[in-house]
């Protein structure tokens, strides 16, 4: 069986060192980043738990926190803050965000693996008893914070919701359903505008430019190759 992966986002070096240790002598796969900028360079959803620092750089654990609950790749990887926080409302903050433990410092490295066997266990009896939750995501589309709903028709940013036209909604989700693609103008036509009798190249364009502004940072992801059509960037 592979050994479970997983990662400390901590900018203390020396605390990261000795957990890192320690962790792999009980047979865990371990990597270090030192900043939550550093970590999301990661292919995250390949680690079985993630221990976070609460204070962290520009980006605070909690908002990295926030955007891995977000994207429906890495919602269910068990989060352990670890943190000098120690307040009644930080706790529950952090568990509200759907963190699985919360350790204040200074700790021992004993209690951390106790906790991280804990929580890893209660992950696995988790998944095994719910063998459908792929099937339930399949109509959520999702890149980094940008999500869309297709059952109810729904654009969200970082959870809150972007109104859209359906034309706009209809055409981001081809985009993205095919994304790291570049799509004609024919094909995007045939599948967003399939029940117009006429519609003109313009409209395709006006569309681009109207979803490129709603959806904010994300609408660089919207790329144009002049006499091929558009894509959307992995």
């Amino acid at each position: 069986m592979d050994a479970k992966r997983i990662l400390i986002v901590d900018d203390e070096e020396t605390l990261c060192e000795v957990l890192k240790i320690n962790l792999e002598n009980e047979g865990y796969d371990v990597d270090i980043a030192f900043s939550a900028e550093q970590a999301l360079t990661l292919y995250l959803q390949s680690y079985s738990l993630i221990l976070l620092d609460v204070m962290l750089g520009e980006i605070s654990g909690i908002k990295m926190a926030k955007m891995l609950k977000l994207n429906v790749n890495t919602a269910d990887i068990p989060i352990i803050f670890c943190t000098a926080r120690d307040t009644e409302d930080d706790m529950v903050m952090g568990l509200e965000i759907g963190a699985d433990d919360y350790i204040m410092k200074p700790y021992t490295v004993r209690n951390v693996i106790a906790r991280v066997k804990s929580v890893l266990r209660r992950s696995s009896n988790s998944h095994k008893d719910s063998s459908s939750t792929t099937t339930e995501k399949s109509h959520i589309l999702q890149v980094n914070g940008l999500q869309l709903n297709l059952e109810f028709k729904r654009c969200l940013i970082d959870g809150v919701e972007i109104k859209m036209t359906r034309k706009e909604f209809e055409l981001l989700a081809f985009l993205i359903t095919h994304r790291g693609q570049i799509c004609s103008r024919d094909q995007i036509l045939s599948s967003v505008w399939s029940d117009e009798v006429v519609v003109l190249d313009r409209t395709i364009d006006v569309n681009i430019t109207r979803v490129r502004s709603k959806i904010g940072e994300y609408g660089s992801y919207i790329v144009t190759r002049s006499g091929f059509g558009y894509g959307f960037r992995e």
